[in-house]
């Protein structure tokens, strides 16, 4: 079981190493604009004289919802994939083996997903959010290292800021992630909900920096309460998606 503390940003930047830099990003770095062809496919003649066909529309799908940032050495991470929506009704009413699987992807330790389950049904969404928090809470120190065992790696770049001094603050963040590790043991997650995908950057480089500073279990009880944001999020994400 643990309890819920608050990082004190006084004393984190005694305790940096020094070969963690954290370069000073721009407070609005947007990406430059790009200068439109108006100039349709079809009015452009090949070498033959003949008029090509217009060519098919690329679409896109939206992008990755944002959840969290683990720790990797290879790479910025990219936030766990949110699992798919049910709907609370359907929720309330999926196997007992489905509901643990889908729980499990908004939370990796089994007990928690357990727990949440045994609730059912529940009568609204701020019921089932409640048990998901109560559940956390309630983690013990080895459930609580099965559940950030659980948190994905990626080596993808972590989106966010784009422009001068980016790269930078990619390579600081990757030593910081390893430093991170180095001296807590697990993976560094945070919670990045609510946030624009131009302050995701900021928000991580300026999180890992001050909680770099932590004494070990002071560092543990804010990571439990960003894992419990995180699986709260998720949650909410399966069971309002649909009706």
């Amino acid at each position: 079981m643990f309890t819920r503390t608050t990082a004190t940003p006084a004393a984190a930047s005694s305790r940096v190493p020094a070969s963690v830099r954290f370069p000073q990003l721009p407070s609005a770095a947007r990406p430059a604009p790009v200068e439109k062809n108006h100039s349709h496919p079809s009015e452009e003649p090949t070498l033959s004289g003949d008029t090509p066909a217009a060519r098919p529309t690329t679409l896109h799908g939206p992008p990755s919802p944002r959840c969290g940032i683990p720790s990797q050495l290879r790479g910025a991470a990219l936030p766990r994939p949110r699992p798919e929506g049910l709907g609370p009704h359907r929720f309330n009413t999926l196997a007992p083996d489905d509901t643990l699987a889908a729980l499990h992807g908004c939370c990796g330790s089994r007990r928690w997903a357990e727990r949440v389950a045994a609730h059912r049904p529940y009568p609204d969404l701020d019921a089932l959010l409640a048990a998901s928090d109560e559940a956390c809470y309630d983690l013990t120190a080895a459930e609580l290292d099965e559940a950030l065992a659980e948190e994905p790696l990626s080596p993808q770049p972590l989106v966010g800021t784009r422009g001068p001094g980016t790269l930078a603050a990619h390579t600081a963040l990757r030593a910081a992630y390893a430093e991170y590790e180095r001296r807590f043991r697990h993976v560094f997650v945070i919670c990045l909900d609510g946030y624009r995908d131009d302050e995701l950057l900021d928000q991580v480089l300026s999180g890992i920096r001050t909680r770099l500073g932590n004494e070990p279990d002071e560092e543990r009880s804010v990571a439990a309460d960003e894992l419990r944001r995180l699986a709260r999020g998720r949650l909410a994400h399966l069971a309002a998606s649909t009706p």
